[in-house]
């Protein structure tokens, strides 16, 4: 099993790349992964999937050809569905909707095993189902990422107390719900959301925690890193190549 890998990156000051995957097979998932991405990140929130498929996408990330990590992102901070998605043995998790700090500590306890926060432990995947629970149960708070959405005027608000908590290994910016939070949905120029994006930059610079968003066309990638300031970026969702490919080859039968 990959493991660590996005971690180390993220810690290292690296600039990741990672891809985004709505469609629940996990044909689409081993396809992306053997892309060259380094890591493929299963969206839990706004997509089709269960918590069966998301296992079934973390296993063929896993066995793809190359060295991306399974991320998995929950449907939101309830503690539950966290030590759920963890148990399938991702490299880490992308927890969406921080409301303000309180919300993120909450969340990043959910993370880790006590006495440091308040997972519970089990036998599952992500400890090769038990066969490996003492070694994981020591080393997971370390090796498996721990990304928080800031999209939320709240987190925006207390973006310098977010990034500082421990536990946490990158702030990643919706840059969809942030803008419709802040009353000017996909208005990514507007001076409020420009703002609010410097403002959760500057503030993971100065905790030393890298932060990332979602590019969903080739132009913004260059767009979010240099004018965004973003550390790192995913690159693209699997619906987004689907279509632009069908397009190019239906543009070039014509």
């Amino acid at each position: 099993m990959h493991a660590g890998t996005l971690t180390e990156a993220l810690r290292a000051g690296d600039a990741p790349v990672g891809v985004w995957s709505t469609i629940p097979s996990p044909v689409v998932a081993e396809l992306l992964a053997a892309d060259g991405f380094d890591f493929v990140v299963l969206d839990g929130e706004h997509s089709e999937h269960t918590i069966e498929t998301l296992a079934d996408g973390v296993r063929a990330v896993e066995a793809a050809t190359g060295d991306a990590d399974p991320v998995v992102r929950a449907s939101g901070d309830d503690p539950a569905e966290i030590r759920r998605v963890l148990d399938l043995g991702p490299a880490g998790v992308v927890i969406p909707q921080i409301e303000d700090a309180e919300a993120a500590r909450e969340a990043v306890s959910a993370t880790r095993y006590p006495p440091a926060g308040l997972r519970g432990v089990a036998g599952g995947r992500a400890s090769e189902y038990g066969e490996e629970i003492d070694e994981y149960v020591e080393t997971a708070d370390d090796r498996v990422a721990t990304i928080l959405q800031i999209e939320t005027p709240g987190a925006v608000e207390d973006a310098a107390a977010i990034a500082a908590l421990d536990g946490v290994d990158a702030l990643f910016v919706g840059p969809a719900d942030l803008s419709a939070r802040l009353g000017a949905f996909g208005e990514f120029d507007s001076e409020g959301f420009r703002e609010a994006v410097a403002r959760v930059t500057a503030a993971a610079a100065d905790a030393g925690v890298p932060v990332g968003t979602l590019a969903t066309t080739p132009e913004q990638v260059e767009t979010r890193r240099d004018d965004w300031g973003m550390d790192f970026v995913v690159a693209g969702t699997d619906v987004g190549c689907l279509r632009s490919g069908a397009s190019d080859f239906l543009a070039a039968s014509e």
